[in-house]
């Protein structure tokens, strides 16, 4: 069932490194800036691409 790289075992021990470089008091703070960057990765993937005034009048052409 849980087979490759990100077995149960393999978390856990990511997360005892994490929690050993960054400490226990620094993680909240760590994880609402992962969180961000993810909202924020997702707010520009969803929105649609906006076209310098330039490139729309060579579209136009």
């Amino acid at each position: 069932m849980f087979e490759g790289i990100f077995q149960p075992m393999h978390l856990i021990i990511i997360l005892v490194i994490v929690l050993i470089i960054f400490g226990p008091g620094k993680l909240p703070e760590l994880g609402s800036a992962i969180g961000k960057a993810i909202r924020g990765f997702k707010k520009a993937m969803d929105e649609p691409e906006k076209k310098t005034p330039e490139e729309t009048k060579k579209i136009e052409k």
